[in-house]
């Protein structure tokens, strides 16, 4: 997250925060997201409050487990989340976001 804010920063561009670690997430936003993204993008497996999950709550996972996982714990999901005029974006990489922010004309 600190990377990307940076790099907005330097960039001087303008951006709204939503913290869903703090204040969570809605349903509906979550399902857009993994309808665009898929899943398995937006569900951070490697973090470690996925990793802590019973292995029962790890199996047989779908899109409907996911989202319910990740609107229970939202620390689950991949972190930015950069919806850029409707384009999304799971996760930071500088090359990307020059891509996506020149594409936008920004």
């Amino acid at each position: 997250m600190k990377k990307a804010r940076d790099w907005l920063a330097q960039r001087g561009i303008d951006y709204a925060f939503h913290d869903y670690k703090a204040v969570g997430i809605d349903q509906a936003r979550l399902e857009a997201w993994c309808a665009a993204l898929g899943w398995e993008t937006v569900l951070n497996r490697a973090g470690t409050t996925f990793r802590a999950l019973p292995e029962a709550a790890r199996q047989d996972l779908d899109a409907a487990k996911a989202v319910a996982l990740m609107q229970a714990q939202p620390s689950m999901i991949k972190r930015p989340i950069l919806d850029l005029d409707g384009t999304l974006m799971a996760g930071f990489k500088p090359e990307r976001y020059e891509q996506a922010f020149a594409a936008a004309g920004r």
